[in-house]
């Protein structure tokens, strides 16, 4: 048999990645998957709703966001960080997976600068001096403001997976502008992806939105093959979708305002 493979899912924010690494996750044999890299050195806390918005000084936008929280600040070193994420990521048979967003990875480069025996400062050598060898797998959601909307509604309820609470889906409020800067930032994290892709030379394994929403046991034996994994029984599907008719609808809203108003898309 091959030797099993770690691997990094690279994403951005609501492309689908959560389905598959916690897919991955139920098999027991392709790590522990979590999303290692998001956490702020000032805070401890992933980005905060808010914190997306830095650049927006528009209250009508950001006063539907929640105050932000001090949180603690991080003070663990790196080797210690290092490795943590190693025996938080891995299953028995060696398998380590995990999960980088584009926007994630200054944080990575910047906590692996601190490890012994660095082999580069660039985010290529960054990962690999932090987690070792990984295959990456690139998830991709093709419907830019689809994925936006999502964005703008989950920033609002702070619920990232899972069905969201009716009362917590209330107070989500639908923003021409807070979609338009979702959208710019989802394509210049894509842009980014490409390109370090282009630099680099590496060629992911590719996982579409669209099909690993519609068939997500075909898009788990794809991965695993590519992975040199067994192939698995799906597990119980322990996600979700939470786009629902509002998400539809908020979308078409936007593409009219976005024609209108010369947003982007």
């Amino acid at each position: 048999m091959p030797n099993p493979r770690s691997y990094l899912v690279l994403a951005s924010q609501r492309s689908g990645s959560t389905l598959l690494v916690e897919t991955l996750r139920a098999t027991g044999i392709a790590g522990h998957p979590q999303e290692f890299f998001q956490y702020l050195p000032h805070s401890g806390l992933a980005p905060q709703p808010r914190e997306w918005f830095a650049t927006v000084d528009d209250p009508a936008v950001v006063d539907l966001l929640d105050p932000l929280d001090h949180g603690t600040p991080i003070t663990e070193d790196a080797v210690a960080w290092r490795d943590r994420i190693l025996l938080e990521g891995s299953t028995p048979n060696g398998v380590w997976g995990g999960k980088l967003m584009w926007n994630q990875t200054p944080l990575l480069v910047d906590r692996a600068a601190g490890l012994p025996g660095r082999s580069g400062d660039d985010l290529q050598s960054a990962i690999a001096d932090t987690v070792g060898e990984v295959a990456f797998v690139k998830v991709t959601r093709r419907n830019v403001v689809e994925q936006a909307v999502s964005f703008w509604r989950a920033v609002q309820t702070r619920v990232w997976r899972g069905a969201t609470a009716p009362e917590l889906d209330a107070r989500a409020e639908y923003h021409r502008d807070g979609i338009a800067h979702l959208v710019r930032v989802l394509r210049d994290q894509e842009t980014g992806w490409r390109a370090w892709f282009a630099d680099t030379g590496i060629t992911p394994i590719e996982v579409d939105y669209d099909d690993l929403a519609g068939d997500t046991s075909a898009v788990l034996d794809r991965v695993l093959k590519a992975l040199d994994l067994e192939p698995q029984h799906l597990p119980e599907r322990a996600l979700h979708k939470q786009g629902n008719t509002r998400s539809s609808e908020w979308a078409d809203r936007y593409l009219d305002d976005a024609e209108r108003w010369g947003l982007p898309t």
